[in-house]
């Protein structure tokens, strides 16, 4: 009876000492989430109050009530509003399909921007400024539509005998190394107005936004991140790998496909957007799984971390240097670096976020 007793205490030990840190877990995931979405409000306030003049949060508030404030309505509400607000959904955007793929691959390497998808963007929205003349929402269709087709091959040519993570990285970064050369390409025979307006799908910017490029990003993220917030325990599971997803009830092939489509339809909108942002994708998903801790659901944490990262990159392009750098300059500085660490992190530890 005294042995049972003795037992009785440390048989209970095993399950409170997980429902303890399944709880620590939980709680550092919300407390990081909030904190991730407290900076982002943070750099959204002073995206909108400074510049080349200075305007009080009291007037920013009207402004975006609608009233008339003379000299804030028109830098407020049409520069500085259409500007802010597309670097957040951009940054929401780049952030969600980049982890997608990186869980749905179980691999930090299988961003967008690595395996080719932002690059078909590109390759489209050059070729339709170069080679059709084409200017404005045209080449916004174009890099839209170059964005799915890649993603659609790259998908169809990784699938053939069977799904496969690697397979399809590495015909990826094959297509991407195609794509670049058509890029350069085209551009070597362009006329030096045609290399300014490429330019912006080459690099990534947010000059020049307006609320129609806000617009068709905004109505893509309120039809798809629903759906994928709806689904992001499902999307846990397929980390686990298709064998015990399945036996937990998801359907492996149809979830997979559904996010694929999901991620490529968030991010072909906000390239056409912005034009590629380097990085932001690539980086956001390892950068909230280090936030967060392991074993948290990235999507939320994600998207907030790739908007931190725009919008920071944004203004630190604008005010931090004596010239003006667009985004995606900002953002390729910071990722090149983070992608030389990631590789030898991978490599060392494996392939997980």
């Amino acid at each position: 009876m005294t042995l049972v007793q003795a037992q009785g205490p440390a048989a209970m030990q095993g399950p409170a000492a997980i429902m303890a840190g399944r709880r620590a877990r939980h709680r550092r995931h919300a407390v990081a989430t909030i904190v991730l979405g407290l900076l982002l409000f943070a750099l959204a306030a002073v995206a909108l109050m400074f510049g080349n003049s200075f305007y009080t949060p009291g007037e920013i508030i009207r402004v975006i009530l609608g009233e008339t404030v003379p000299g804030a309505s028109f830098t407020v509400g049409e520069l500085r509003l259409p500007r802010t607000a597309l670097a957040i959904l951009a940054g929401f955007a780049f952030g969600i399909a980049g982890v997608t793929f990186q869980t749905l691959l179980r691999n930090p390497l299988a961003s967008p921007d690595i395996i080719g998808i932002t690059e078909g963007a590109s390759a489209a929205a050059v070729v339709g400024i170069v080679v059709l003349g084409l200017s404005g929402p045209a080449v916004s269709a174009m890099a839209l539509g170059g964005a799915l087709i890649t993603a659609i091959a790259i998908y169809l040519l990784s699938n053939k005998g069977g799904f496969s993570g690697i397979r399809l990285i590495l015909i990826g970064i094959g297509v991407a190394a195609m794509l670049q050369s058509v890029v350069s390409y085209v551009l070597s025979r362009a006329a030096e107005w045609d290399i300014q307006m490429a330019m912006r799908w080459i690099t990534g910017s947010l000059n020049n936004a307006a609320w129609d490029d806000v617009i068709p990003l905004a109505i893509a993220s309120i039809v798809i991140l629903p759906f994928l917030f709806s689904q992001a325990q499902a999307l846990g599971m397929l980390q686990l790998g298709d064998d015990s997803a399945s036996g937990l009830g998801v359907r492996v092939t149809v979830t997979r496909l559904m996010f694929i489509i999901g991620a490529v339809a968030l991010l072909a909108f906000a390239t056409a957007g912005t034009g590629p942002i380097a990085f932001v994708a690539f980086m956001a998903g390892p950068i909230a799984a280090r936030i967060t801790g392991p074993g948290a659901n990235l999507l939320l944490p994600s998207a907030f971390v790739g908007a931190v990262l725009v919008l920071g990159g944004d203004l630190i392009g604008q005010f931090a240097f004596d010239a003006r750098y667009p985004v995606g300059v900002i953002t390729g500085v910071l990722g090149a670096p983070y992608l030389i660490y990631l590789l030898i992190r991978t490599n060392r530890s494996g392939g997980s976020l």
